[in-house]
């Protein structure tokens, strides 16, 4: 008879596979596993010790997901997860019988992303005091962001050889490992080359060490994911900004803006890295909204 250790156990072998054969990445491993010790746990609390064989059995965790609140996008998440599981389950021969073949995905929640209107970017951006070292690396930080709509994962390793500064152009790798060369402002580049010269050149002199990464925490090492969320939240309250602003907020702002100045859709999409137009076009809705309301201001007759 199973227990829940034997299951937990092929979970860890599982994510090895995932890892080491499949390539993933470790923030895909790190969704794969908190998604199946949720369902675990489900499974412990129901006192089942085995995978269960029938839809019903999803369809109930599934349900306690949704009563958590839990978001749309996350349950879509968690059945893939559970499907690509089953699948590995029934390769390795232990067990054959595929619920998740009769569990269908929830709908789409067809929510706009949040983006700052050009008065609110703009005092963001004002926001680093530009008199200390690391107001410099801020700006230039949030003026990157802006400028290029990078995804924070790419921002933070991006490597100094990666920046063409002749050719006012950044080599990203985004999703998957995709390559992608993205444009950058003037601006941008002038705030980069300042950080670069007055911030990091010295602090990694001074330090005796080396780092290929173009953006560094305040001790020399490479900046993380979370470090970028609070830099970006500081600066919105201080800027008295109210909206929930993420980084991935700045890359909603840098599409929505390029497309109310008329930018391509198809040019968009090539400089956000998406694989799918479809992707891109929930910007336009966002647009199409703005037209509304300059249309509502601006028409006499309205």
């Amino acid at each position: 008879m199973r227990t829940m250790s034997e299951l937990k156990d092929q979970i860890d072998d599982y994510l090895r596979y995932a890892q080491l054969e499949r390539g993933l990445s470790e923030n895909t491993i790190l969704a794969y596993r908190q998604d199946l010790m949720a369902f675990l746990q489900f499974l412990e609390k129901e006192q089942l010790i085995s995978w269960p064989t029938e839809a019903i059995e999803i369809d109930a965790f599934l349900a306690e997901q949704k009563d958590q609140h839990k978001a749309t996008s996350s349950i879509s998440r968690m059945i893939s997860s559970l499907r690509k599981f089953y699948q590995w389950l029934a390769r390795q021969n232990i067990q054959k019988l595929n619920p998740m073949i009769e569990v269908d995905p929830p709908k789409k929640e067809h929510r706009l992303p949040v983006a700052l209107s050009v008065e609110e970017i703009e005092k963001l951006l004002m926001q680093p005091d530009v008199k200390k070292k690391l107001g410099i690396r801020d700006k230039a930080l949030l003026e990157m962001l802006y400028a290029t709509g990078m995804r924070v994962s790419e921002l933070i390793s991006l490597t100094e050889e990666n920046v063409h500064q002749d050719l006012k152009l950044i080599k990203v790798f985004g999703k998957g490992s995709k390559e992608r060369l993205v444009p950058i402002s003037d601006l941008a580049l002038s705030w980069l080359e300042k950080y670069e010269k007055e911030v990091r050149e010295p602090m990694l002199l001074k330090n005796g060490d080396y780092s290929e990464y173009v953006f560094l925490n305040n001790r020399g090492g490479s900046l993380t994911r979370q470090a970028v969320w609070q830099i970006i939240k500081h600066y919105c309250q201080t800027a008295g900004i109210e909206k929930d602003v993420t980084p991935h907020t700045l890359r909603h702002t840098f599409a929505t803006h390029l497309l109310e100045n008329g930018a391509d859709l198809r040019v968009v999409q090539e400089i956000l890295g998406h694989s799918d137009i479809s992707t891109t076009q929930i910007y336009t809705n966002l647009t199409q909204k703005h037209i509304y309301e300059v249309y509502q201001k601006t028409h006499p007759r309205v």
